[in-house]
């Protein structure tokens, strides 16, 4: 797999947009929280990527029928299909000055691809 930017401005990287909400309190909270735990960057961002990952449920594993989307409203219901929990993920990175992209992977069964 050859990932590639598809922007070489860093900036485009820090956007906020509707649904990487980062100005949002609640991302503003647990960004300064995890940050204020980290000894440098690096590891605010192993800690960011690791309380998504273990506070963060995934809705097919719990089988909700809740669609959430917004960073803020994957943290206010702790839930989310991947696409919404990889917009929480950027909004605490973008939220403290880390430049972050994303990066999507086609899923198919079978021979439906």
């Amino acid at each position: 797999m050859e990932l590639t930017c598809e922007s070489s401005n860093l900036d485009d990287y820090l956007e906020e947009t509707e649904e990487v909400d980062y100005s949002h309190f609640s991302i503003k909270d647990i960004t300064a929280e995890l940050y204020s735990q980290s000894l440098n960057e690096l590891e605010f961002v192993k800690s960011a990527f690791e309380f998504v990952r273990d506070n963060i449920s995934h809705s097919w594993d719990i089988q909700s029928s809740r669609i959430t989307c917004r960073a803020s409203e994957v943290l206010f219901f702790k839930e989310g299909i991947c696409y919404a929990k990889s917009n929480l993920l950027c909004a605490l990175l973008r939220c403290q000055g880390i430049p972050t992209g994303f990066c999507y992977q086609r899923l198919t069964l079978g021979d439906t691809g």
